[in-house]
């Protein structure tokens, strides 16, 4: 992302956050190296903080870290090249522990923007990622009085009473709520995951500076139409507040992915959930940071169940989890992979559905790029202007579909995910007179999370596949044979499914 756009968001968000600290991370020279997390202690919950005052403390936080910049630069007037690095580390370690610091205790929409840094943005130094993604699963969480009192509202009675054992120290701790282990009553391990009080109130709060947002965004696609944009992200974001829709969610992936060999999504406990509180069957498995020490194939292994997840939901379930960041897995060697937030899911309607099916076999399957211009003009993404050649059209849609138009295996690394930020955000780059046609319909909004968080995890996997065969294989209009020994064993699977609706 330039640091020019960056600029522009944080002035329309009321804060200098985002420029001090993102300008600072990607235009520093400081090599990555490895430096532990500032712990965080322990916090009470979400206060209800306006829309003001939420801003005020952004504001004070950016103060905070433009003073340590002016310093910076102060102390590396006369340092040395060596030294100069050293001062650029130490700044960027501080300003990303005060930013994890803050948006941890603030949670909601402000903290979300922190963890989808944490993983989308591959130039990042690897200790300001790491920093930061501590706010993947690792948030201040509530105080235990507060837990207590949460359950006994919610689920009518203490939890060491309505569980045969009761964790108090959470297992996870992220932007909405936090999530505590137990065993019920008839010796199921569970994870309950209870809302913070309050949280409805600060993502409203955000949630009034996304109109200014893409008014910032307004300078860079000014074909944009923000309206439709603003309001399916609200109506995505205030979904994630409801856990009984995200209950929903859950039981519509879990029934549909039931004793997949490598897709596990674990079933809900009705009688334990409520709106604030989802209890759902406990998953095994390690974070994400443990599994990229994995060697090389079993990494591979695990990218292909995330992206046979991803993208076979969206051809065969027609519906997509939208919110692919790392703290949402839990791996298990040989590929098993469960995935547990089912919060922000966008279900897509047979108009939706064909469309995706359109823009595949246009630009990947029949390779008729003419076609694939009529259709995503048609379709809204594309104004239509002679003056704009085929060629520049093609060159710039083409990147999104690129690991999928060649038939041999491709490492999505981190140069191919910065690309899709630079491809998406560089308003003056050589893409810059097509960008002003560019517009962004309620239906790929979610979507979008593909081309730019999706594949910031896949480039720290380093994952390498034939995508091309595997993207065969799970869309239904070509039904390509299984490519993979993991797809042998999905096709195995998907024989022995006795239901109308055929698996993926």
């Amino acid at each position: 992302m330039k640091p020019r756009l960056v600029r522009s968001i944080a002035a329309s968000l009321g804060t200098v956050l985002a420029a001090v600290v993102v300008l600072a991370y990607r235009s520093s020279s400081a090599r990555s190296t490895s430096s532990p997390r500032k712990p965080l202690a322990p916090t009470m919950p979400v206060n209800s903080f306006g829309r003001v005052q939420r801003n005020l403390r952004l504001a004070r936080l950016g103060a905070l870290g433009g003073q340590r910049y002016a310093l910076l630069k102060a102390k590396q007037t006369f340092a040395s090249a060596e030294r100069k690095d050293e001062l650029n580390t130490e700044f960027q370690l501080r300003t990303a522990a005060d930013v994890t610091a803050e948006l941890g205790n603030m949670k909601g929409a402000m903290m979300k923007l922190g963890q989808m840094a944490s993983y989308l943005d591959t130039g990042l130094p690897d200790h300001v990622r790491q920093t930061l993604a501590s706010l993947q699963h690792d948030a201040p969480p509530m105080s235990e009085e507060l837990v207590i009192e949460r359950v006994i509202d919610e689920l009518g009675e203490h939890p060491e009473s309505l569980f045969f054992e009761w964790d108090p120290v959470p297992i996870a701790a992220a932007s909405i709520g936090q999530v505590h282990r137990a065993i019920t009553r008839d010796d199921r391990a569970v994870a309950v995951k209870i809302q913070y009080p309050g949280v409805a109130e600060a993502m409203a709060a955000d949630l009034n500076n996304v109109d200014f947002v893409f008014g910032a965004l307004g300078s860079v696609f000014p074909g944009l139409d923000s309206k439709p944009v603003i309001e399916e992200l609200k109506t995505r974001l205030i979904e994630e507040l409801d856990y009984e829709a995200e209950a929903r969610n859950q039981r519509y992936f879990a029934e549909f992915f039931d004793r997949h060999p490598f897709i596990r999504v674990p079933h809900v406990l009705d009688h334990l959930s409520t709106r604030t509180i989802l209890t759902t069957e406990l998953a095994n498995g390690v974070r994400f940071d443990e599994m990229l020490t994995w060697q090389d194939e079993e990494r591979n292994l695990a990218a292909e169940t995330i992206f046979r997840f991803t993208f076979g939901s969206i051809y065969r379930l027609h519906a997509f989890n939208g919110d692919p960041h790392p703290g949402n897995y839990l791996f298990e060697k040989g590929g098993r992979v469960a995935f547990l937030d089912f919060g922000l899911v966008k279900r897509f309607v047979p108009a939706e559905s064909q469309l995706f099916e359109e823009l595949i076999v246009s630009m990947v399957v029949e390779r008729d790029l003419e076609k694939f211009r009529v259709i995503v003009e048609e379709a809204g993404l594309l104004a239509p202007d002679p003056s704009v050649g085929l060629e520049q059209v093609a060159d710039y849609f083409q990147y999104f579909y690129r690991y999928l138009l060649i038939d041999d295996e491709v490492t999505i690394d981190a140069e191919y995910a910065a690309a899709g930020v630079n491809q998406i955000f560089d308003a003056n780059g050589p893409n810059k007179e097509l960008m002003k046609l560019l517009n962004v319909p309620p239906a790929f909004v979610v979507l979008q999370r593909i081309n730019l968080g999706l594949m910031g995890l896949l480039a720290q996997m380093g994952a390498t596949r034939n995508w091309r065969r595997i993207g065969d294989e799970l869309w239904p209009f070509v039904a390509g044979p299984p490519s993979t020994p993991t797809g042998q064993a999905i096709e195995a699977w998907r024989q022995t499914k006795k239901q109308s609706r055929v698996g993926i």
